[in-house]
């Protein structure tokens, strides 16, 4: 499975209603890259899996639990499996790498 992916590739894969490509999965671990655009909604639901993003570009507020804060480009965040966690005020297209270890159950 081991690659080199272009960012700007792996987005051109992304369809209108659909904000996620991934572009690897073995059992340790999966990624792809999340597309948000401004204004868009952030409907995802906690994972059973720790999660790990990348924010690429773009400018939102995530919130994690009972926690906001200003992300943008060249943040890392980290959201432990099941806690409850959203991007909102999406203010320019937000492009992030995501990574789930183990790898994200479908």
């Amino acid at each position: 499975m081991s690659g080199v992916f272009s960012v700007s590739a792996l987005i051109k894969e992304i369809r209108e209603n659909h904000r996620y490509h991934e572009c690897v999965r073995v059992p340790a671990m999966s990624a792809g890259i999340y597309v948000l655009p401004p204004g868009g909604i952030d409907q995802q639901a906690p994972h059973n899996e720790d999660e790990l993003y990348y924010v690429i570009r773009g400018q939102a507020k995530m919130i994690i639990g009972a926690e906001q804060r200003p992300v943008s480009a060249g943040d890392v965040i980290f959201v432990d499996a099941g806690i409850e966690h959203r991007f909102m005020d999406i203010e320019q297209e937000l492009v992030l790498l995501v990574m789930f270890a183990p790898e994200e159950s479908l």
